[in-house]
């Protein structure tokens, strides 16, 4: 079993959930819910990880609040 995370922002305009893998190139999805989204991106990565060749550009560290005043 691996896991992965996913970063997932709402399209204003298409009302959207879109999700990536970060440093998983064209890990990437959408879907009208966030389950539909989930289940987008777990065949994505199925199809990815598929080839033999996967190679991961960056490691996800975390998220970070920056506060202006």
């Amino acid at each position: 079993m691996k896991t992965f995370t996913a970063i997932i922002e709402r399209d204003i305009e298409t009302n959207l959930y879109v999700g990536y893998i970060p440093g998983f190139p064209g890990a990437h999805s959408q879907g009208k819910t966030i389950d539909e989204l989930q289940e987008n991106l777990r065949e994505v990565l199925e199809m990815l990880l598929e080839d033999e060749n996967v190679s991961f550009t960056t490691q996800f560290v975390g998220t970070q609040q920056i506060v202006l005043q």
